[in-house]
C-alpha cells in the first residue's frame, strides 16, 4: 500500500526557513518597490473599475493559509520555475521599450508595474516554497492576477460586448412586455423617450465582481472541475441578463411614470440592487453543485451512513 505524503504541522510551518524566507522576499520586494505599490494602492482607491485591487492580496493570503495543514512536508525550491516567471516580469517591464510607452495611460502603465509585480511574487513562490507548494498553492496565487488593473484595450473590447449584447437582450424583453421598441446600436427608441446603453452602464465592474466571487466560491465550495467551470461560465449571462433587466426596468419607468424617471436614484445608484439580484441564482447554483457533489460522496462511502 501506497504511504500517505507527509504534511505539514502548522505550527512547525510558522518557523520553517523556507517561508520565513519567503516572506522575508516578500517584504523586502515589497519595501523596494512601496512608492510604486502606494501609487497602485491609491489608484485603486480612485478607480471604480479597480477598487478591488486592495482586498486581492489579503484574500489570497487567506486562501493560502487556509491550505497550510495540507500541505506537504518534503519540498525543494524550483530555480526553473523561479526562472521562467523571472523572466515573464522582465519581458513586462522591457517590452514597452519596443513600442509607444510614452503614449500609455495612466491605467496601463499601473498594470504593467501589478504584473512584474504578481510575476515576481510567484516566481519567489517557486525559489522558496517549491514546486510542491506552488502546485497547491495554485489558486491563491494565480488569484493575485486581480491585483493588475484591466488594460484600456481590454476594457473597450469588453465594454463594446457587454454594451450591445446588453441591448439586443433588452430589445427582447421589452418586446416580451409588449412594450413598442426600436433598436439602432445602442439607442432604444421607446414612446416618448430614447435610452441610451453608454459605456458607463456596461456593467464591467460589476460582472468582474461576480466573476471574482464566482472563482473563489467555486474554489472554497466545489471539488468537480466540471461544476466550477460551469459556475464562472455562468457569469457572462448573469451580467447581460443583469444589465438587460436594468434597462428594461429604466425604460419601463420611463414609459409608464414619465421620462423624469431616468434621472432617479435606480438609475444614477440603484447598480448594487440589480448587483444582489444577480448574485442570487450564482449562489443557488452553487449550491446545487455542492449538494450533488456531497450526494455523490455519500453514495460512494456508504459505510458512513451506518457509523
Amino acid at each position: 500500500m501506497a504511504r500517505a505524503p507527509k504534511r505539514v504541522d502548522v505550527s512547525a510551518c510558522l518557523s520553517d526557513r523556507r517561508l520565513i524566507g519567503f516572506f522575508l522576499y516578500v517584504a523586502v520586494l515589497s519595501l523596494a518597490l512601496c512608492v510604486p505599490l502606494v501609487a497602485l494602492a491609491r489608484y485603486a482607491l480612485t478607480k471604480e473599475l479597480a477598487s478591488h485591487i486592495v482586498l486581492i492580496p489579503l484574500v489570497s493570503f487567506y486562501l493560502a493559509a487556509l491550505k497550510l495543514d495540507s500541505l506537504p512536508r518534503e519540498r525543494r525550491g524550483s530555480m526553473a520555475g523561479a526562472v521562467v516567471f523571472a523572466v515573464g516580469a522582465a519581458a513586462v517591464f522591457f517590452g514597452p521599450a519596443l513600442t509607444d510607452a510614452a503614449a500609455w495611460s495612466r491605467n496601463d502603465a499601473m498594470a504593467q508595474f501589478a504584473a512584474c509585480y504578481v510575476l515576481l511574487l510567484v516566481a519567489g513562490g517557486f525559489l522558496f516554497l517549491g514546486t510542491s507548494w506552488m502546485r497547491l498553492l495554485a489558486f491563491p496565487f494565480a488569484l493575485l492576477v486581480f491585483m493588475v488593473p484591466l488594460p484600456d484595450i481590454v476594457v473597450v473590447t469588453v465594454e463594446d460586448f457587454l454594451m450591445r449584447a446588453s441591448a439586443s437582450l433588452a430589445q427582447e424583453l421589452f418586446q416580451w412586455t409588449g412594450t413598442p421598441v426600436f433598436r439602432a446600436g445602442q439607442n432604444i427608441e421607446l414612446p416618448g423617450m430614447s435610452l441610451e446603453v453608454a459605456r458607463n452602464c456596461s456593467g464591467i465592474r460589476s460582472s468582474l465582481v461576480l466573476l471574482i466571487t464566482s472563482l473563489i466560491a467555486s474554489y472554497l465550495f466545489l471539488s468537480s472541475s466540471w461544476h466550477r467551470s460551469l459556475l464562472v461560465a455562468m457569469v457572462i449571462p448573469l451580467g447581460i441578463l443583469r444589465n438587460a433587466i436594468r434597462v428594461l426596468v429604466i425604460g419601463l419607468l420611463c414609459v409608464h411614470r414619465g421620462p423624469h424617471m431616468i434621472h432617479s436614484w435606480i438609475h444614477h445608484k440603484g447598480g448594487f440592487v440589480f448587483f444582489a439580484v444577480s448574485l442570487a441564482p450564482l449562489f443557488l447554483l452553487a449550491a446545487w453543485f455542492r449538494h450533488r457533489e456531497m450526494k455523490a460522496l455519500g453514495n460512494a462511502n456508504p459505510r458512513d451512513k451506518t457509523r
